[in-house]
This record gives C-alpha cells, structure tokens and sequence, in this order.
C-alpha cells in the first residue's frame, strides 16, 4: 500500500462517520467501518503528534532566528526541549535533553 496522506485519512474517516451517523447499514459492515475507522483516527493521531513535534523543535538560533531541527519520530525517546529561565534579558534558554 504506497504511503497514506494524512488529508487523504481524515476525509476517508469523515466518510465513515457519515455512513455510521446514517445507521442505514448493515451490523457486519458496521462493525468494518468502525474498525477501519478506529485504524485511520490513529494514523490521522500519529501525524498530529509527529507534526506538533517538528514544530516544537524549531529552535532560535544565536542571532533569534527560528532555525528548523530535524526530528526522528522513529527513535526511542525522540528530543525534548527544556525552557529554563534565568537569563538577565527577560528570555528564557531553550536547551535540548536526550533522554
């Protein structure tokens, strides 16, 4: 199967929805629906999270540039980012852990 796009899912899963709201069909193709329906809301999850990740690892750089930070979702613990305040100019650090 050539690699699902999230967009793709979403409007496969509001078709679902429509179809189980109507209640005009059978048990059995009921019961397929939910379960493929349960699969792409959390496919459609998984590229949520993997997105608001990329975004939390844009990081400024010394000048305050945003500079963006690839992100392995694949890896065990990814990056966390740690704010820390403390700084005299009223910004707070951002610094990265490896967990």
């Amino acid at each position: 199967m050539p690699k699902e796009k999230f967009e793709d899912a979403l409007n496969k899963l509001e078709k679902i929805v429509s179809k189980l709201e109507e209640g005009d069909i059978p048990l059995d193709e009921s019961l397929k629906l939910f379960e493929e329906g349960i699969r792409l809301s959390r496919f459609c999850n998984q590229k949520l999270d993997e997105a608001e990740k990329k975004l939390e690892i844009l990081l400024k750089d010394e000048d305050g540039v945003l500079k963006p930070r690839s992100f392995d979702p694949s890896t065990p613990s990814g990056q966390s980012i740690k704010m820390r305040s403390g700084r005299t100019d009223g910004e707070e650090s951002i610094e990265e852990e490896e967990e």
